[in-house]
């Protein structure tokens, strides 16, 4: 098994919140949750090996040791709201103002 310490399910409760469930171990998944295979192709070294569950999106890594499973429904939404973010728009100075400020510093220098 990974190195993994929690197993993190999150859902959708009926009103629409996320539900967030920790587990310990993966054997209190099989309860609720049949295993199809297990987890081969991950970049991240810990995860491989890891299972897979019917229904569940995963396993993805949230922080160092925590496995985290989501419903299509919830990744989803993730997915949406992480692409919608767009970042800051870094202001770049132009060539005249790069100029001007050039000329300004070279002008007081030579005071």
């Amino acid at each position: 098994m990974a190195k993994k310490d929690l197993f993190r399910v999150v859902t959708r409760a009926a009103d629409g919140s996320l539900k967030i469930r920790d587990f310990h171990s993966a054997e209190m998944i099989f309860k609720t949750h049949s295993q199809v295979g297990v987890d081969d192709s991950s970049t991240d070294l810990d995860l491989r090996g890891m299972p897979v569950f019917r229904g569940l999106i995963g396993p993805i890594p949230e922080g160092k040791h925590i496995a985290r499973y989501e419903s299509p429904e919830v990744f989803e939404m993730m997915t949406k709201e992480w692409a919608a973010v767009r970042p800051r728009r870094r202001r770049r100075r132009s060539v005249a103002e790069e100029t001007e400020s050039t000329v300004s510093s070279d002008a007081i220098s030579a005071n």
